[in-house]
């Protein structure tokens, strides 16, 4: 199985935030530069985001995701509200900076 790469989104020297300062089209050769800052969802974990997809997949249904993973609802809720606190925090940092 191939290891998935994800985007670092802290710095590996001083644990700063990271930027995108380049995206490459592999098809046509085109690269964009500049700073650009990653968006709140792509800071969380790479497991957070699962379960954010799944959520939409399931329609945001905790009852369908807590039987689909085989956890307890209650538990499900508060998966979901640690990834909510979790982008709030990040949204809020985003906008003081």
């Amino acid at each position: 199985m191939a290891i998935k790469k994800t985007l670092p989104t802290k710095c590996p020297s001083c644990g700063g935030n990271t930027q995108v300062h380049s995206l490459h089209c592999n098809d046509c050769g085109t690269t964009i530069t500049g700073a650009y800052d990653i968006p709140p969802i792509m800071q969380l974990s790479a497991e957070e985001q699962t379960f954010i997809s799944n959520f939409v997949k399931c329609s945001g249904s905790l009852k369908q995701m807590a039987s689909d993973m085989g956890l307890s609802y209650p538990t499900v809720r508060n998966l979901l509200d640690d990834i909510i606190n979790k982008l709030t925090k990040l949204e809020n940092h985003e906008q003081t900076i």
